[in-house]
């Protein structure tokens, strides 16, 4: 094994506890934000949950639509700013 292959191997291993970390914050910021969301295009508190019979299809398709979508995003530029954080602090790029 390479010199250079072993370096990017510490890297991905030494950035696994910020990643994790990282996904834990995507979490809660992006509930937070579809939530905020949520409230402002359907004049309602909470979004449907699917076993909800009260709502349609329709309803609880868009709210998971738009919930994984905002999740996606928000975990994709948090994971970015950490790579990039953890690069400027060690040299190393932890993905590749």
């Amino acid at each position: 094994m390479s010199k250079g292959a072993k370096g990017a191997k510490g890297a991905k291993l030494a950035y696994r506890p910020i990643g994790l970390a990282a996904g834990l914050l995507a979490g809660a910021v992006s509930g937070a934000v579809f939530k905020q969301v949520w409230k402002r295009i359907s004049d309602e508190e909470d979004a449907p949950d699917a076993l909800q019979s009260e709502y349609p299809m329709w309803e609880i398709i868009v709210s998971a639509a738009l919930q994984g979508a905002i999740f996606a995003a928000t975990k994709a530029a948090i994971d970015r700013l950490g790579a990039e954080g953890f690069t400027k602090l060690t040299g190393a790029w932890p993905g590749d």
